[in-house]
């Protein structure tokens, strides 16, 4: 049997309500960057959102690696893709989706600020409070940990969790009071559904 993981589902909803008071956050700030950052690939919504509601057109992104599967990460993050363009004097701002150990944020901070920016300031929809690295504008605080699935992360992680089932699941029913007992989620059955279809198209 797998072993138990918090989770929780993030809402499409939940996301744009985060995003709209970051929005605000920054705008109190009266912090106006340059350029928007997304970390990818958790960042590239909240970013995207962001810049809309802020009337922000300038957005990039670098990728940082560390998660190689939900709640399992490799020993250090480290910049994948980095940013290959000049910053110099220019205020930036970083987002991403979820603080969580810090690492990615620290890591990512460090590479911008090698370029010579006046400023690098973050942003994240949430922030655990065990994080050692702390952002400059955070939607909401987790001080209770549990690993947040995001829209954009579904497939990815529920999906990764039903390939774990040993063995594989029979039915739908089967399948959702396994992810309900062990990781404490429950999907609509029609995209539950899909992801069986999905991992079914890849196991053939």
């Amino acid at each position: 049997m797998a072993k138990q993981l918090r989770c929780e589902l993030v809402s499409q909803e939940t996301v744009y309500d985060l995003v709209y008071k970051l929005a605000g956050l920054i705008s109190a700030s009266d912090y106006h960057p340059d350029l928007v950052v997304a970390i990818s690939r958790g960042g590239f919504t909240p970013a995207r959102v962001l810049c809309d509601v802020l009337g922000l057109f300038n957005l990039t992104s670098i990728r940082i690696v560390h998660y190689r599967k939900a709640a399992v990460h490799n020993q250090q993050a480290y910049v994948k893709y980095p940013l290959c363009m000049d910053i110099a004097r220019q205020r930036i701002l970083l987002v991403d989706d979820v603080n969580d150990t810090g690492d990615t944020l620290k890591t990512a901070r460090d590479h911008l600020q090698s370029l010579g920016p006046s400023e690098v300031r973050i942003a994240v929809l949430h922030e655990k409070t065990c994080s050692p690295v702390s952002a400059d504008y955070v939607a909401e605080n987790l001080e209770e940990w549990r690993w947040l699935i995001y829209p954009w992360a579904v497939v990815e992680d529920v999906g990764g969790f039903l390939r774990e089932m040993k063995p594989p699941p029979d039915n739908l029913d089967q399948a959702a009071a396994w992810l309900l007992n062990t990781y404490g989620i429950q999907l609509p059955n029609e995209q539950l559904v899909r992801l069986l279809n999905l991992i079914r198209l890849v196991h053939e």
